[in-house]
């Protein structure tokens, strides 16, 4: 189905009836739930519990994606596990971010996850937004694909950019206008008072250091919302498929912080990966629009879109472990500049 028949039907292609989708939200409502209740307590991740979720997070969403492919067939089956690739393959740049953000707070290891988990959440909330926007400006705008394609193409080339550049990025925590505008309104404490987020200080109310860090990583939540639901929009028009991506991508996070923290660190070659998919996504979204306008442009089918991301994925984890093979585990280098 084309672009313009869609448009002209008057709403975007779907398998997510009312049931699907109620079941869904209230699916990720109970895992968000369950980490919070796992994280009630803090302590510091062990290798092995994060290996554990971390393979629960990994296992639920391949066979969430078996399930579509025996229930709607091959074509939404392709396609939702080529989204959730690119989602995973975007998320794992948030984590160079958070990062960079739970070490400039100096945020203790105790404490660690349950940032991690504040961010995911507000992730996810911003992703439904702008996953409804998407949706929204995709069945009114007949340009919406060259907007998302223009979108992407640019955060490509600002990826790309930075990492030429071969500076580290470095988080100042004055600098951030989200700190600056909380401390302008609130008094801030210097120490952390465990999972509090405020705390009396001579008869008023004020702000704890977690409370700054979290508003930091929701902030920067909002940046990386706005080119990942147009890269996953670039494989499917399915609203539901985009939602159950992005979810199941970001749930994943926080296990996964702890069990690639070192390796992070070794993947000094990801942001050129990732900006060749945005540049590639981009382009795909832009022949998709031409050909609903000109029937004669070709389009990239989403199977070989899912073995150019796979391709791309792999040459940069290779040539990254091989660039790295003699770094002592100390070195760090972070190469990335989405913030």
């Amino acid at each position: 189905m084309t672009e313009s028949s869609l448009l002209a039907a008057g709403a975007l292609s779907s398998i997510g009836t009312p049931t699907l989708w109620a079941v869904t939200i209230a699916g990720v409502l109970a895992l968000l739930v369950l980490d919070f209740l796992v994280t009630r307590r803090p302590h510091e991740v062990s290798i092995r519990e994060a290996l554990g979720w971390s393979a629960f997070y990994v296992a639920l969403p391949i066979a969430f994606g078996a399930w579509i492919w025996s229930r709607y067939g091959s074509q939404q089956g392709v396609e939702y596990l080529t989204g959730y690739l690119v989602e995973k393959s975007l998320s794992v740049d948030n984590l160079f971010v958070f990062m960079l953000l739970l070490a400039a707070f100096a945020v203790p290891a105790v404490l660690a996850q349950r940032v991690l988990l504040y961010g995911i959440a507000g992730a996810l909330v911003l992703r439904a937004v702008f996953i409804a926007l998407g949706a929204a400006a995709l069945q009114t705008l007949d340009f919406a694909f060259l907007i998302f394609a223009i979108i992407l193409i640019a955060t490509a080339v600002k990826l790309l950019r930075d990492a030429l550049s071969g500076h580290e990025q470095e988080v100042d925590i004055n600098k951030m206008r989200s700190v600056k505008l909380l401390r302008r309104f609130m008094p801030v404490v210097d120490e952390y008072q465990g999972t509090r987020m405020t705390v009396r200080q001579g008869g008023r109310r004020a702000l704890t250091p977690l409370a700054l860090v979290v508003v930091a990583v929701l902030a920067t939540d909002v940046v990386f919302a706005v080119d990942s639901v147009p890269a996953v929009y670039g494989i499917t028009e399915d609203p539901y498929l985009v939602f159950a991506t992005n979810a199941f991508a970001l749930l994943g996070l926080r296990a996964l912080y702890f069990v690639l923290h070192a390796a992070l660190s070794r993947l000094v070659h990801l942001s050129y990966g990732l900006a060749i998919i945005l540049a590639f996504i981009g382009v795909k979204l832009g022949l998709h629009w031409a050909h609903g306008i000109w029937s004669g442009v070709p389009e990239i089918p989403t199977l070989a879109s899912l073995g150019v991301i796979i391709g791309v994925l792999v040459i940069v984890t290779l040539t990254s472990l091989r660039a790295t093979r003699d770094a002592s585990p100390g070195d760090k280098e972070v190469v990335t500049g989405r913030h």
